[in-house]
């Protein structure tokens, strides 16, 4: 029998499972993850770190306990449906033959736009995880990975390639939202979330692009001063002097092809932590760029990392052997 090109699609959009590797590390793939039904996964550390992830990309995740949590801690259903606005988020506004398109991976939003097809990749050791989109129109592929770091928290890599025969220009804005300050207790984001916006305040610290999502104040019943002393904190690695945001509030300009302006102190309103910048990619080129977040930091910590950020050139390689440590360190434990 000769294959139909129906037959060629209908086997495109199969979902399969196979074991396969992404730089030299072994994974479990699952194609076209998107034509099942949302199911819930944990990613593992050797270390006190905990995620819980839908495969439509929302996610609850934190160090130790929940009471120490970098995105609010719910329940699976909530999780899943708050995939557009929590957790990763990546806009690319793409120029190609004189024409400008925008893309959103792995959103509900253009998905009939463009084909695509989307894969998912697991870790076989259950401590990273791999979310891939590839736009067979565009002719672009992205994906981006969480993984943990014992020394500086979760890592999210994120890897833009150009399969096309000729360059494009990408406008990136890429980052995470829904981050919470540091000081919400599980209990209090659950029952009362609209009072706790209105405590928080994200700040930049211009120099080394360093987001601060703290309390303007401790939430208390009491009538006494409860100082806010702690942060958890964002970063970013890869893009040269990228633009920053601190929320979500100009996602809508972005995909207007409106002009973005960077935030460096936002009040009252949901964190986020995204970088702007517009790159050019050759033919079969890649970008890859990173975005750090941590829980429980102080200032003493802050100024430590701001300064490492500014002057140490080797931070990168520094983040990504603790990654592998990380992992050597977790096979450890099981063995």
């Amino acid at each position: 029998m000769v294959a139909t090109n129906q037959d060629t699609k209908s086997k495109q959009k199969e979902v399969t499972l196979s074991k396969v590797k992404l730089d030299n590390k072994a994974y479990f793939k699952i194609a076209n993850h998107d034509k099942m039904r949302p199911f819930f996964m944990s990613i593992v550390s050797d270390s006190n770190h905990w995620m819980f992830i839908s495969s439509n990309g929302g996610l609850t995740a934190g160090r130790k306990n929940a009471e120490y949590a970098l995105f609010p801690y719910y329940s699976d259903d909530k999780i899943t449906e708050s995939a557009e606005i929590t957790g990763a988020k990546s806009i690319f506004q793409v120029k190609r033959k004189g024409e400008t398109y925008i893309w959103e991976p792995f959103s509900i939003r253009f998905q009939d736009k463009y084909k695509i097809k989307r894969n998912l990749y697991k870790s076989i050791y259950g401590n990273s995880i791999v979310f891939e989109e590839v736009n067979l129109d565009l002719q672009l592929t992205f994906k981006y990975e969480w993984s943990s770091s014992n020394l500086y928290g979760f890592v999210k890599t994120s890897t833009l390639s150009n399969q096309a025969e000729d360059a494009v220009e990408v406008n990136i804005l890429d980052g995470i939202q829904n981050v919470l300050p540091f000081g919400v207790s599980s209990a209090l984001q659950n029952a009362s979330s609209n009072l706790v916006d209105a405590y928080k305040r994200t700040e930049l610290v211009k120099d080394s692009g360093i987001g601060i999502f703290a309390l303007s104040a401790i939430i208390v019943d009491k009538a006494e001063p409860s100082e806010a002393l702690k942060a958890n904190i964002a970063w970013s690695l890869g893009l040269e002097s990228p633009k920053y945001l601190l929320s979500s509030l100009q996602l809508k300009d972005f995909r207007a092809f409106k002009d973005i302006e960077q935030e460096t102190d936002i009040k009252a309103e949901k964190g986020g932590y995204f970088v702007n910048k517009t790159i050019t990619l050759a033919s079969g080129a890649q970008k890859k760029w990173y975005i750090v977040t941590n829980v429980n930091q102080d200032k003493s910590d802050i100024v430590s990392l701001s300064q490492a950020i500014q002057k140490d050139d080797e931070l990168e390689h520094k983040l990504l052997d603790n990654v592998a440590l990380g992992t050597q360190k977790l096979i450890a434990l099981n063995a």
